[in-house]
């Protein structure tokens, strides 16, 4: 199944949210249908990783990020690869918001051992330089460089 399958009801759903981004009760909208759609741990780590982008609270933020990952964790392999580096990144800058920084550092080693999987394109830069920048602002928390 390719991430971005217009035919799997999930992504269209996810696809039409991200297109109401700027106008969050639409998108949020969208998103919990597409939770409410989910068959399968696909979907939901999908549906929950954007239901995550539309919570009133960082600990409500922090609590789809790890929906989305647990979700992505029961996935075969292959599947997951490219669903990590980013679910990696999301749960990292939760936990850093919450202050659990340990937590936050495992997050950012995980996300730097998955973006092998991600091509050098837009994206793959994008999330490469989103794990930079939580790495730079765990280790400003931390008072120190955080070396991993």
């Amino acid at each position: 199944m390719s991430l971005y399958d217009p035919s799997n009801p999930v992504v269209a759903l996810c696809a039409e949210g991200m297109q109401h981004e700027g106008e969050p009760p639409k998108a949020r909208a969208c998103f919990e249908r597409a939770w409410a759609a989910r068959v399968n741990d696909f979907d939901a780590s999908i549906a929950a990783h954007y239901l995550a982008r539309h919570q009133a609270t960082p600990a409500e933020t922090l609590r789809w990020n790890a929906i989305a990952m647990h979700h992505a964790e029961q996935l075969p392999a292959e599947q997951a690869v490219q669903l990590l580096p980013s679910l990696c990144l999301n749960l990292g800058d939760s936990y850093a918001s919450v202050g659990r920084l340990a937590e936050a550092e495992i997050m950012i080693e995980r996300a730097l051992e998955a973006l092998s999987a991600l091509p050098p394109d837009g994206y793959g830069e994008f999330v490469r330089g989103g794990v930079e920048r939580l790495r730079d602002r765990v280790a400003a928390a931390r008072g120190s460089t955080l070396m991993v």
